[in-house]
Formats: C-alpha cells, structure tokens, sequence
C-alpha cells in the first residue's frame, strides 16, 4: 500500500533540516578565525602590549603601549594588527592586516599619498591606498584588494602592500589624511 504524499514530504524535509543544521555545526566547529576581525573603541581599552594574552588566553587586542602618542595609525608588525588612534589616546578601531614580502622597519613615518584606486605593485586591482613609507623601491602603504585577495609574503619580489579587508580600508581611508602619523613597532 502506496504511503501518502504528505507523509514522504515530511519526512524528507525533516531529513533535509537535520542534515542542514549538522552540516552548519560541523562548519561553525572547524572554521579559522576571519581574516580580518575589526573591533571598535569600547573593545580595545588600555595600554597593555598587543602580544600579552588576555583573561581567556587570547592575544590581546589592547593598544600596545609603546605606540606614540597623539591622533596616528599604530601598525604592530609581529601581531599584524593595526589600531587608529585618535587625538584622546583613544582607539577608535583595530583589525588584523596582512602583509606582503616586505616590511616596513619600526619608526614614525607619515601619510605621504593616498589614492582612491590602482593596481598594487603585485598585480592587484587596490583600493583606499594610504601610503606612508618608501625604502629601496619598495612602496609601504595600506590597502584592500578589490577581489579580497592577501599577498604573498614569501613572494620573491619585495612588496610593501599592506593588505586590509575592504571595510577597513574604508574606515582606514576616512581616518588617514595627508600627514597622518603612522606608528610602526616590532
């Protein structure tokens, strides 16, 4: 005796959400971090150095502080993370960054060009490019790649190109006029 047409239904809908929501919970359990993790002023809070752990045993996203002082954008190379300071010693945001094959050494440079669009010295369609440091060729600026691409930090062409998501970049060329400070510590 053939069963009901409701009932097949219902029953391969339930399989189907179950299978879904299991599918969901094994992606939530396995996915790495986001590339890029912004967080706002009321998150990052202190003077703390950026590589101490906090309360949970995470890397501390704090405003390292040996970061100068003043309105400037504070760049940690070994944490990969930049913060945007404003004028109150306050940070107004802090994401992570990825780097290209080369970097710029620890110091204090300013914002010396910005442009809305380009492409990067490694081939990538780029935008909101805030430059602030040129060194034997090599050009050091932040910007986010229009297709979310990351460089390549063991590229055997030396790139300076910071890589952000395309939010922050936004918010990076916003903050980061002419003149700007750029903060860079190991």
């Amino acid at each position: 005796m053939p069963r009901s047409t409701g009932t097949v239904v219902a029953a391969l809908t339930a399989a189907a959400l179950g299978c879904v929501g299991f599918l969901a919970y094994q992606a939530s359990a396995t996915a790495p971090e986001p590339l890029s993790h912004s967080r706002h002023a009321g998150d990052s809070k202190g003077k703390s150095k950026g590589k101490d752990q906090d309360k949970n045993g995470k890397k501390s996203t704090a405003l390292p502080g040996d970061s100068g002082s003043g309105l400037r954008v504070v760049y940690a190379l070994e944490d990969r993370r930049v913060w945007l300071v404003g004028a109150d010693e306050q940070p107004t945001r802090t994401f992570k960054v990825h780097p290209s094959s080369a970097s710029p050494a620890p110091g204090t440079y300013e914002v010396t060009s910005r442009r809305q669009s380009t492409v990067g010295s490694d081939g990538v369609k780029v935008e909101h490019v805030v430059v602030f440091h040129t060194e034997e060729g090599v050009v050091f600026g932040f910007s986010a790649a229009i297709d979310g691409s990351t460089p390549d930090p063991n590229a055997a062409k030396k790139t300076g190109g910071i890589r952000e998501s395309r939010e922050d970049a936004s918010a990076m060329w916003d903050f980061a006029q002419v003149g700007t400070r750029v903060v860079v510590i190991a």
